[in-house]
C-alpha cells in the first residue's frame, strides 16, 4: 500500500513539473510576443525578461537533472522497464544533467549550439512516443518488443501526462530556456590591430 502511494505521489509530482514546464514555455513565448509587438519597451517586462534570461541556464540544468533523476527513479526503484523509445529519449537528455551544469557554472550560454539540436531530436522522439501511448496503434510499432512495449503506460496522470510526455515537456522547456539564455561576454585582454 505504501509503495503504491509513493509511486502515485511521485507521478503526480513529476506530472505537475511537466505541466509547469509547459507553463514556462507559454509565458516566455507570450512575453517575447508582447515585447516584439510593443511600441515602446515596457519597463516591468524588460526587467522580468532580463531576470529570466539571467537564470535560464541554471534552470535548464535543473530541469535536465530532475528529468534524469525522475527517469532513474522509475527504472531503478520502481523497476519500470524502459522501451527502445525511452532509451532514445534518455540518450538525448541524460548528458545535459552534466553538460548544462558545467555551462551554468561557467555561464556559457554558447552551449545552446550543441544542446538545442540534440534536445530537439529528443523532443521529436518524445512527441512520437507520447502519441503512441495516447493513441496506441492496433498493430504496435516497429520499436515495440514483448518485454518492453512502447504503448505500456506506467504513468497516466491528469488523463494525458505519461512518461514520454514528461520527457517532451523537459526537452521543450530546456530548448526555450537555452534560446533565451543571456550569453556571458568574453573577458580577457583586448588586442588592438594596427
Amino acid at each position: 500500500m505504501l509503495a503504491t502511494q509513493t509511486v502515485s505521489t511521485m507521478s503526480f509530482f513529476f506530472a505537475s513539473l511537466a505541466l509547469l514546464c509547459w507553463a514556462a514555455v507559454a509565458l516566455i513565448g507570450v512575453g517575447a510576443l508582447v515585447r516584439r509587438l510593443a511600441d515602446r519597451p515596457v519597463p516591468m517586462l524588460e526587467s522580468l525578461g532580463s531576470d529570466v534570461r539571467r537564470v535560464a541556464l541554471p534552470l535548464a540544468w535543473l530541469i535536465a537533472a530532475v528529468t534524469m533523476l525522475g527517469s532513474l527513479y522509475y527504472s531503478r526503484i520502481q523497476h519500470y522497464i524502459p522501451c527502445e523509445l525511452c532509451w532514445y529519449q534518455r540518450i538525448c537528455i541524460y548528458p545535459f544533467a552534466v553538460i548544462l551544469g558545467i555551462a551554468a557554472w561557467r555561464r556559457d550560454a554558447g552551449v545552446r549550439v550543441y544542446a538545442v539540436p540534440v534536445l530537439a531530436i529528443g523532443a521529436v522522439v518524445a512527441a512520437y512516443h507520447t502519441w503512441v501511448q495516447a493513441y496506441p496503434p492496433a498493430d504496435g510499432t516497429s520499436f515495440c518488443t514483448a518485454d518492453a512495449p512502447c504503448t505500456l503506460r506506467y504513468v497516466w496522470e491528469f488523463g494525458f501526462v505519461s512518461l514520454p510526455f514528461m520527457a517532451l515537456s523537459a526537452c521543450c522547456c530546456m530548448i526555450v530556456l537555452l534560446l533565451i539564455a543571456r550569453p556571458t561576454p568574453r573577458s580577457g585582454p583586448t588586442v588592438e590591430t594596427p
